[in-house]
């Protein structure tokens, strides 16, 4: 038997639970399953001959994770540092291996539980970020989410090709 705590933590099978964060203005969404955790932004170590959008470094509790500035990634303009800025730790499954990134984001903004029904394909025009790499839109409180792909945009194979493109 469960217990009330248990109850309340799991999610409807027509429901998925995602981080939402702002990059600027807009709003993004990553499941919350493959969030690890949310840190202060506290400085980075930075790494010589990297493309923009890797900062750096951070030691994690032995562990060297690279961070990645997410709006650059995404094709915006890189994040401009301020008190709320944050760094979401997140890990995703790459040939059954667990890899941990950090993700540079200008401020956290709650968790948030979505039906399945309620997301929406992303248009095929003016989103400016490859359709593999979003999971669909969502819309809450009159703003829309673009609910984020973290195992395509983030995998170590689209970011190794796009460190081999802008050194070519």
């Amino acid at each position: 038997m469960q217990s009330h705590e248990q109850e309340k933590n799991q999610v409807e099978p027509d429901k998925r639970q995602f981080l939402t964060f702002c990059l600027g203005s807009e709003f993004f969404g990553l499941e919350l399953h493959q969030t690890r955790e949310i840190l202060e932004y506290k400085g980075v170590t930075p790494v010589p001959l990297m493309p923009a959008f890797i900062c750096g470094v951070i030691n994690l509790r032995g562990e060297v994770v690279p961070i990645i500035d997410l709006a650059l990634r995404l094709g915006r303009p890189a994040i401009t540092l301020h008190r709320r800025s944050c760094i979401v730790v997140v890990e995703i499954e790459v040939d059954g291996n667990q890899v941990v990134l950090g993700l540079l984001a200008d401020s956290v903004s709650e968790v948030i539980e979505i039906n399945n029904n309620e997301v929406e394909e992303a248009p095929a025009f003016g989103a400016k970020i490859k359709a593999e790499f979003i999971l669909g839109i969502a819309k809450k409180n009159d703003e829309f989410i673009i609910l984020l792909n973290a195992d395509k945009a983030l995998s170590p194979r689209e970011l190794a090709y796009l460190i081999e493109a802008e050194f070519e």
